[in-house]
């Protein structure tokens, strides 16, 4: 016989209550996908009653695809022997900053892989020539793990690398490198990255040094659903203490030319309902995003229903699940105001912390 009852736990839903993580997983085991999207709407509704759903701008680049790191689920990085092995000098990362600037772009997100033979200060550099040329481009770059690994490298504190980082220009920090925030799960899909302290500590110091930063989970390989949770009452904890997630994203595992392309490809079903998930269980975050990359734009929409209040970005550049067996379809403006609006929804464009800068009626 079960301990909590599931009535109990959708009680506490609807009354706006926190769940713990045995009621979370109760929550999940017990109900069907419509029955989670229906609670999960409802604290949607409770947080963003105007019905407004959001989209960034973007440009995605990755500045090097060299990488010691080795995650098993990655089809993008290459060893420095390697022949298409990269990293782009500053120049043509300025002109892609051109690029964004001039297609209306508001945010750069820039995260690379773990180059050993690239120092911090080619970082601060790149960071303040960017700030430089484009001071009106929001900064929101490099992962824990790069962060973790100039630590190292640098044997210099985390804490002093992301205030050198910062005072060259960086203004946020994105959630990549997560994956799944438990160490079982990392010590299998992603051994040579930073632990998971570690990746809390570099979040945790960015929000005491004033910067933001983005929550994410890579899932759909290795995991089960009580990883998942772990992952939530990890970062739902930092966001307690800190305040200073301006969202969490999750999306899933795509095969094709990875070490996991074995694990059979997560369903839709399975990423609505670990979404909707997510909404219910982190009371603390006001946005949630669907992914349109990873889910397309059939099914990224569908989040909207199930907790969602964001539909990530309208990017120019996408390298990384590009590199999978997963064909990537990019949406125009258009296109995703177009169906943001067939959702249901009133679309809006926003910046890298959420702050709407355009309506579209």
């Amino acid at each position: 016989m079960r301990a909590v009852s599931i009535d109990f736990v959708k009680d506490k839903v609807l009354e706006g209550e926190r769940l713990s993580p045995e009621e979370a997983l109760e929550l999940y085991k017990s109900l069907s996908l419509p029955e989670i999207g229906t609670l999960a709407n409802l604290v949607r509704k409770r947080k963003h009653p105007e019905g407004i759903v959001t989209f960034v701008i973007d440009r995605n680049v990755n500045y090097t695809n060299i990488c010691i790191a080795g995650c098993k689920f990655c089809a993008f990085y290459r060893r420095k022997s390697d022949e298409d092995a990269y990293t782009l000098d500053i120049e043509t990362i300025l002109n892609k900053v051109k690029e964004l600037v001039e297609w209306g772009g508001t945010t750069l997100l820039m995260q690379g892989g773990i180059n050993p033979d690239l120092p911090l200060s080619f970082y601060e550099e790149m960071i303040s020539a960017i700030r430089e040329k484009f001071p009106q481009v929001q900064i929101h770059c490099f992962s824990a793990p790069e962060i973790v690994y100039l630590s190292k490298l640098e044997k210099m504190p985390i804490k002093g690398v992301l205030r050198r980082l910062k005072e060259a220009g960086l203004m946020s920090v994105p959630g990549g490198g997560a994956e799944v925030l438990s160490q079982e799960v990392r010590d299998k899909v992603s051994p040579g990255k930073c632990s998971v302290e570690e990746w809390e500590e570099v979040h945790r110091t960015a929000h005491e040094l004033g910067m933001t930063t983005t929550a994410t989970m890579m899932f759909g390989h290795l995991e089960s659903i009580e990883n998942i949770i772990e992952h939530l009452s990890r970062v739902r904890k930092i966001q307690d203490e800190t305040g200073g997630f301006t969202a969490f994203i999750p999306w899933t595992f795509q095969k094709g030319n990875t070490e996991l392309d074995y694990v059979e490809t997560a369903s839709s079903v399975y990423y609505l309902k670990v979404l909707a998930l997510s909404r219910i269980f982190l009371d603390n975050f006001e946005n949630v995003q669907s992914s349109h990359v990873t889910q397309t734009m059939q099914i990224g929409p569908v989040g909207l229903h199930f907790g969602a209040n964001d539909l990530g970005s309208v990017m120019i550049e996408e390298n990384v699940i590009s590199s999978t067996d997963f064909k990537v379809s990019i949406p125009k403006v258009e296109d995703m105001v177009n169906a943001i609006k067939d959702a249901g929804f009133t679309p809006a464009q926003r910046d890298t912390y959420y702050r709407v800068v355009r309506i579209f009626n």
